[in-house]
């Protein structure tokens, strides 16, 4: 491996690796997951579910696509987030620029909680995300809403994921 992972050996190390997913922070840092397991699934499926019968068109939905984070130190790093919500439709490519990007979701799993929670919050807000949601694994299926304020993001509701549900996309600025 060598010693600076760019976004390319990235690429080239989940093609040969279908077991695990990359990410790499914008200052170097490299992370390997195991594939989500089945409840992070449905969770993910359900909110795909959701913004597509709530009007968003499929093409502007995504589930574990790479997104480029640019580094508040010139670096650049790759981010797989659960589900990605884009204005627009975007060309195809594994690191897709966030420019677009309305909603980045990250989906807890077990030993994830911090980088889901703190390191891609940051990274989020850096990127200029409007809506970062993290969706916990416990019994409610607790989803965080945080919306950018400035160079921060602010909680704007927290709720089970039954009540997220039975809103529609656009009340969350999302259609």
């Amino acid at each position: 491996m060598p010693s600076t992972v760019s976004l390319d050996d990235l690429t080239a190390m989940m093609a040969a690796d279908e077991h695990h997913r990359y990410e790499i922070s914008p200052e170097g840092a490299l992370s390997i997951m195991p594939p989500p397991g089945y409840a992070h699934a449905i969770i993910a499926t359900r909110l795909m579910m959701w913004l597509a019968q709530g009007g968003v068109p499929a093409e502007h939905v995504a589930q574990a696509v790479g997104l480029r984070i640019p580094g508040r130190h010139g670096g650049v790093g790759g981010r797989i987030p659960d589900l990605v919500v884009w204005s627009k439709t975007q060309a195809d490519g594994v690191w897709l620029p966030p420019a677009d990007v309305l909603l980045v979701v990250e989906i807890v799993s077990p030993g994830s909680e911090g980088i889901d929670t703190v390191t891609k919050r940051g990274e989020y807000a850096a990127a200029d995300i409007p809506q970062y949601w993290v969706v916990e694994q416990d019994a409610a299926q607790t989803v965080t809403m945080h919306r950018l304020d400035g160079a921060d993001y602010r909680v704007r509701a927290t709720m089970p994921l039954a009540w997220v549900l039975n809103t529609t996309p656009v009340e969350h600025d999302l259609g």
